[in-house]
């Protein structure tokens, strides 16, 4: 596969050389690369279901454990996935002498991962991310304020088999937004401080169709700093941008990032 133009890659490296703090956006794509299927469109259809019947408050009341058995089938196959060098060389990224922040789209808990394994013994928490979506991994109460993270296979056969609230016994759900639903106000309120406040804002494997996230990148522009755009094609973004380099993300982020210039040293 061709890579990146080179006078691109030169360029958006030195923007990123140049700027005291990095926000990043990710998006399905970035994800693709690992494996993580999309559910979306035809083949995104799962036993005659498209999401848009299934990821909703509504189906949810309606039959809760044809929904969770929805959202089991999509956590199996997500926990055979492993986060790509895309995902690795934003950690790095991270946890590295930047300020750089990782908001995303994405639902997969792959970031989080990655950041796990690039901290090692150390604090992973510069590299965990702003979750606008939620994550499959975490499950929240319909009734009560509790929320946790949640690993493990559920069993999804009958509706007693469903996982319960242990504060009020309430039904627990997937810890995700859901068409219909509004995102996290302070999660979406904290993505667009950092946005303002970054110099750049590195957007990677979006196709920038989704609102409000794909108004983070514009905030940054907006407040005078700089966008570098990882993309197969052109998106909304890409008049935006600076610098737009075309490719898989898992190929370019590494060739973007991990360098000396861009890591500061």
């Amino acid at each position: 596969m061709t890579g990146p133009d080179v006078g691109d890659l030169e360029r958006a490296r030195g923007l990123l050389a140049e700027a005291g703090t990095i926000c990043v956006l990710t998006g399905a794509g970035v994800s693709a690369e690992s494996g993580v299927p999309t559910f979306r469109g035809e083949s995104g259809l799962w036993k005659s279901h498209s999401p848009e019947e299934l990821a909703t408050p509504h189906a949810f009341r309606r039959d809760p454990r044809l929904v969770w058995e929805w959202y089991e089938w999509r956590r199996q196959k997500i926990r055979e996935c492993r986060p790509n060098p895309g995902h690795e060389a934003l950690a790095r990224l991270a946890l590295g002498p930047r300020r750089a922040r990782i908001v995303t789209q994405n639902v997969d808990g792959l970031h989080e991962e990655a950041a796990r394994t690039a901290a090692g013994s150390g604090d992973p928490s510069p590299a965990l991310p702003l979750e606008l979506h939620g994550s499959i991994f975490r499950v929240r109460c319909t009734s009560c304020a509790y929320r946790v993270s949640h690993r493990h296979p559920l069993q999804t056969e009958t509706r007693e088999d469903l996982p319960r609230c242990p504060v009020c016994s309430a039904l627990l759900r997937p810890d995700v937004v859901w068409f219909g639903e509004a995102l996290d106000p302070e999660i979406l309120s904290e993505a667009f401080r950092v946005a303002r406040e970054a110099d750049l804002c590195l957007v990677a494997g979006t196709s920038a169709l989704v609102h409000p996230a794909a108004s983070v990148p514009m905030a940054t522009v907006e407040a005078g700093g700089s966008m570098v755009e990882v993309n197969p094609t052109d998106t909304p973004l890409t008049h935006m941008a600076r610098v737009s380099l075309r490719g898989p993300s898992g190929e370019i982020l590494p060739q973007l990032l991990d360098w000396p210039e861009s890591s500061g040293t």
